[in-house]
């Protein structure tokens, strides 16, 4: 339950601070003196997006904090024991919202997160305002309220989470399949090239040897008419230098006899002349390789232009080429992983899909069964809140089809979304001879309070929230039908901590402990004040509110009569 509140620098309250207590509390005060302010408050302390335009008008920051006692099995308690504090000393949480924007959470004196705040007061406290009304006239809030209260909370979970889950896992398969025509074409290219570069049978520096073979064979004659020549002049002629030098060395041999020294030189003569008969004997070998071959010469030069288109193809070189084929290896490794992931896919798509049938058909089938206990706890509450004659159903329809009709998000032949296979609707007839319509139809403000209050009593018995708060819960009501309204809070505030802002004095009178909310003037600023009211001024402000601020004997008279005739 909200045990305390305390607001500072927060719209026109300057610093409030509240305690609560169990059962029915009462929050009354003329329009406009700040009840709307504390519900805004409770709202941002269970999670609510604050703005810097709340900060009160030249301060720089606003803090709100509130304590709440927690059941000991609840996840609040559990929260704060894995924090290392008692559960049984209550979970306070503290808020300052900042005029720079620059805003912080606290959770028991720790900074905390925005996150981390919504998941743990999410089963601390309802709010059940305007929004609330206009929210009931939205369909899907209506599964929502009927899941609540057949317990099916969980199994909706349950269910969204598979339809994420396959959603996502249909997306997927979709972007593989699209691709795989795209990776056949990629596959039947890579093949080409792959067969084109091995039937090439390219050799090392292949190129740059035919390059070499060719330049030789169009310069045949030229080279065979030098090498001739110059084995004729060395060694085969009339006169060859061998010769020559054969009848130098000849002499020198003599010389040396008369002159030792020369010995050497005619030892590097003999060296030369030897050298020169091998480079003859080496030339005249080559010379024969040496072929005017026409025939050769085209099909070198063929072969020299099939590696030029085929470097132009594959990165300007054979190493580029070589290259080139060992990535097509790989690009086709990861193209045979790419379909292996298309199945897999399509498994996991089956899978999931599967799950989800199953889920939200069982789903579907607990929501039939339960509605009609629904309508019935419905109409049951709404008698005693004075709509007697009222009928109240829950038309369960299917999602159509989608245009394929058929897949994992189709069961049945029904379409399935993020909340089931279902929708629902409230069905109302408030009043006798009138068929049931769509409850944004026909229900008026009044009418529409009571279906709220009726859903939230229901609701109560399920709900693991222990605090209830209800702003302008008494909308469009008034006379036997207030009454009967208050009388209901107060049975709720028996089982939950409840707090109403009104303001009607025949709902106002039930509560056990009345605050009165009121404006003042001071330095030149308004601020709001939160007062406890008992007795005499408890009287004057249910007079108050009976006599529309004109507080006159006969209202007080009425007022006292009022409480009195209450039973808390």
């Amino acid at each position: 339950m909200l045990a305390e509140l305390s607001i500072k620098n927060f719209a026109i309250i300057d610093d409030l601070s509240v305690r609560f207590s169990d059962g029915l509390t009462a929050i009354t005060g003329e329009t406009g003196a700040g009840k709307s302010i504390l519900i805004n408050a409770v709202n941002l302390l269970l999670g609510a997006r604050a703005t810097p335009k709340m900060v009160r008008t030249g301060a720089k920051e606003a803090e709100l904090e509130a304590l709440f006692y927690v059941d000991s099995d609840s996840s609040a308690a559990r929260f704060i024991a894995e924090q290392g504090d008692v559960p049984e000393d209550g979970l306070m949480v503290r808020r300052v919202i900042s005029a720079n924007n620059r805003h912080r959470v606290y959770i028991n004196g720790r900074l905390s997160t925005m996150t981390a705040l919504g998941e743990i007061t999410a089963s601390l406290a309802s709010i059940s305002g305007q929004h609330a009304h206009q929210g009931l006239l939205k369909e899907d809030m209506h599964l929502l309220v009927l899941d609540q209260f057949a317990g099916l909370v969980p199994l909706r979970e349950k269910a969204e989470d598979l339809f994420n889950q396959t959603s996502e896992a249909v997306a997927r398969l979709k972007k593989l399949e699209a691709s795989q025509e795209q990776d056949a074409k990629e596959r039947d290219l890579l093949y080409f090239q792959k067969d084109e570069i091995e039937k090439a049978a390219i050799q090392p520096d292949e190129d740059e040897d035919l390059e070499a073979e060719k330049k030789r064979l169009r310069n045949a004659e030229m080279l065979q008419q030098t090498l001739s020549g110059a084995v004729e002049v060395l060694y085969g002629g009339e006169g060859a230098v061998v010769d020559q030098l054969g009848m130098i060395l000849k002499g020198m041999h003599q010389a040396a006899d008369a002159d030792p020294t020369l010995e050497s030189f005619t030892a590097i003569l003999e060296d030369k002349m030897f050298g020169l008969e091998d480079l003859a004997s080496e030339l005249r070998v080559h010379l024969d390789t040496i072929q005017m071959d026409d025939q050769r010469l085209e099909e070198v030069e063929d072969r020299l232009d099939f590696l030029s288109r085929l470097k132009r193809k594959y990165g300007g070189s054979l190493e580029a080429v070589e290259a080139f084929y060992r990535d097509i290896g790989k690009k086709l490794d990861k193209l045979q992983s790419a379909s292996g992931d298309v199945q897999e896919a399509r498994n996991l798509v089956n899978d999931l899909g599967g799950q989800l049938a199953k889920t939200v058909k069982d789903l579907s089938a607990k929501r039939a069964k339960a509605s009609a206990g629904f309508a019935k706890a419905v109409s049951k509450e709404l008698q005693s809140l004075g709509m007697g004659k009222t009928l109240f159903e829950v038309d369960l329809s299917f999602y159509p089809a989608p245009r394929n009709g058929d897949g994992p998000l189709c069961v049945d032949g029904h379409g399935v979304e993020a909340s089931g296979m279902d929708r629902a609707e409230f069905m109302i007839a408030p009043n006798v001879g009138e068929e049931l319509r769509p409850l944004k139809d026909i229900a008026s403000g009044g009418e529409l309070s009571r279906v709220v209050l009726a859903l939230k009593v229901i609701l109560a018995k399920t709900d693991a929230v222990k605090t209830v708060i209800f702003d302008e819960v008494d909308a469009g009501i008034g006379g036997a039908v207030a009454d009967a309204v208050g009388e209901k809070l107060m049975a709720l505030s028996s089982s939950h901590q409840v707090i109403c802002i009104t303001h009607l004095p025949q709902i106002a009178r039930f509560a056990g402990r009345h605050l009165n909310i009121a404006k003042r003037v001071s330095g030149g600023r308004t601020q709001s004040m939160l007062t406890p009211l008992d007795g005499p001024a408890r009287v004057d402000e249910i007079a108050r509110m009976l006599a529309g601020g004109n507080i006159t004997e006969t209202s007080r008279q009425h007022a006292l009569e009022l409480l009195e005739s209450t039973v808390n």
